[in-house]
């Protein structure tokens, strides 16, 4: 039986960045768990991380990650990049089906099944089985509201919730202040 859980989603707004997910575990067409937290502070508070796919592997690759932080603990990207070419070549890591969305003050990354690190264009990512939906909800929010990052994180959360079967409204929402570069 296949496990499905989970919407993450982040957003960068003003000084802030947020990342929120649902709590819902869904096994086949049974919901097992209504109030899973998938949001973790790192690195005394410093990173945000949200995991969607199957809960082992998800907590293996967030281990794996908190040490590679250990590791860099100022280049967020760098543990990522030395992350992903251990995936890439690491039996078991390969074979983990889970995501991750690491933020810390200057990044938004995503963490993806296959080893990439992808950095979006706006600070908008969302993952899981309403991914799609809470990150087209956060779009139209940042386009057309003066919201803050946590209320459209919040919002879009909920908008997912009501289409995606696998998402519920038991919503972890964290935020980070975040650097604003001046181009002189």
């Amino acid at each position: 039986m296949k496990s499905r859980s989970t919407t993450i989603l982040t957003v960068r707004r003003g000084s802030k960045v947020a990342v929120g997910g649902d709590g819902q575990v869904t096994l086949g067409s049974s919901i097992m768990k209504s109030d899973a937290n998938k949001i973790r502070k790192l690195l005394d508070g410093r990173v945000i991380t949200g995991f969607a796919g199957s809960t082992a592997d998800a907590f293996a690759l967030l281990e794996r990650f908190e040490a590679k932080l250990k590791d860099f603990p100022a280049n967020v990207q760098r543990a990522a990049t030395e992350l992903a070419k251990e995936w890439r070549t690491d039996r078991a890591l390969r074979r983990l089906e889970a995501m991750m969305i690491v933020v810390d003050a200057g990044s938004t990354l995503l963490l993806s099944g296959n080893g990439d690190v992808i950095v979006p264009s706006d600070g908008v990512l969302a993952i899981g089985s309403g991914g799609n939906y809470a990150m087209s909800a956060a779009k139209a929010l940042i386009n057309n509201t003066e919201l803050s990052a946590s209320e459209i994180v919040k919002e879009s959360l909920k908008i997912a919730a009501e289409i995606d079967i696998y998402t519920n409204t038991n919503i972890v929402i964290e935020e980070l202040d975040i650097k604003i570069t001046i181009d002189k």
